[in-house]
């Protein structure tokens, strides 16, 4: 029987790794705004978006179902773009005993870059299916991302 899991995405960007990994982790707020299956964010507790310690609560779409969740920002590693979220409450906590969300941006020698997610993940019991759904969720948020910062650089 195995609870914990994780799966991971990687995906090629037009924009820079620096461009991109920006948005996550100092204009967050932007997120509902530029991603068609984000439908809200706000803050739940804290007064800086980008303070660790605050909690935001977070309303999206995941295989055409509204969900809610709360997030709170465990890690930022400026230097090697790369930051952690921990979800919890809402809906997650119906199927999940931990989930976490890691971003990772990375520059490429050629001049590209790469987004790579990662889903770290204990499901509450054996029944509860892994977390597939976001994977989606999280490459159509990319996409969003992406062509958004893509568009304002023109």
């Amino acid at each position: 029987m195995v609870l914990a899991g994780k799966l991971i995405t990687e995906l090629g960007i037009k924009t820079t790794a620096e461009k991109f990994f920006k948005l996550f982790s100092s204009e967050l707020h932007e997120v509902q705004n530029v991603c068609e299956r984000v439908h809200e964010t706000k803050l739940h507790r804290g007064d800086d978006w980008h303070d660790t310690d605050k909690v935001l609560h977070w309303t999206y779409v995941i295989d055409g179902k509204v969900h809610t969740c709360y997030e709170i920002i465990e890690e930022v590693d400026e230097q090697n773009k790369k930051s952690t979220f921990k979800l919890f409450g809402g809906d997650i906590d119906e199927d999940y005993k931990v989930f976490k969300l890691i971003l990772e941006v990375i520059d490429k020698r050629d001049g590209s870059a790469t987004v790579k997610w990662t889903i770290e993940y204990e499901k509450s019991n054996e029944d509860i299916d892994p977390p597939n759904g976001w994977m989606d969720y999280l490459n159509k948020l990319t996409r969003d991302v992406d062509a958004h910062i893509v568009k304002g650089a023109r």
